[in-house]
């Protein structure tokens, strides 16, 4: 969770919402990070767990990353939790709850659907102290900035 937290520091620098992922192999290697990079990148499927998953990917030469853990910053939304069950990866770790937009347990909880031909396992809460900080300081910095009628609500997470 420690690389996690600081590819979420990385996101903040560039006015991203701080979320970062690691995907590690089954032995424990590091096969990708990510961080977000939607505002950076105009790209609206720049969330750490995908650019962390493509990375993984590349170096495991497979789009299949079976016996890997994803590790995030954030209850994975759905299109990232759709991507790491494609992706059949073993388990997912994850810091804060996303109450919006989780899609791992929280509003919805997509990986454990049993209608999914995989289901990772999940452990949640890690660290989530911490990763939920890192989310409340972004976003009252934000709130703080605000100009005005407008501007675009920032309390969504993604």
């Amino acid at each position: 969770m420690d690389l996690a937290l600081d590819e979420a520091r990385l996101a903040a620098g560039h006015d991203d919402v701080p979320v970062g992922a690691v995907v590690l192999a089954a032995g424990g290697t590091v096969l990708g990070v990510g961080h977000n990079t939607r505002e950076r990148d105009g790209d609206p499927t720049a969330h750490a767990e995908v650019i962390a998953l493509r990375a993984a990917a590349q170096a495991a030469g497979s789009w299949r990353l079976a016996g890997a853990t994803l590790v995030v910053t954030l209850e994975p939304c759905t299109m990232c939790a759709g991507a790491l069950v494609l992706a059949r990866v073993a388990r997912v770790v994850y810091g804060a709850v996303d109450d919006k937009a989780g899609a791992v347990g929280s509003l919805w909880d997509v990986v454990r659907d049993r209608r999914l031909n995989h289901r990772p396992e999940v452990i949640a809460g890690v660290r989530a102290e911490e990763c939920g900080e890192l989310l409340a300081v972004f976003f009252a910095a934000r709130r703080r900035t605000r100009t005005g009628p407008g501007e675009p609500d920032t309390a969504a997470v993604r």
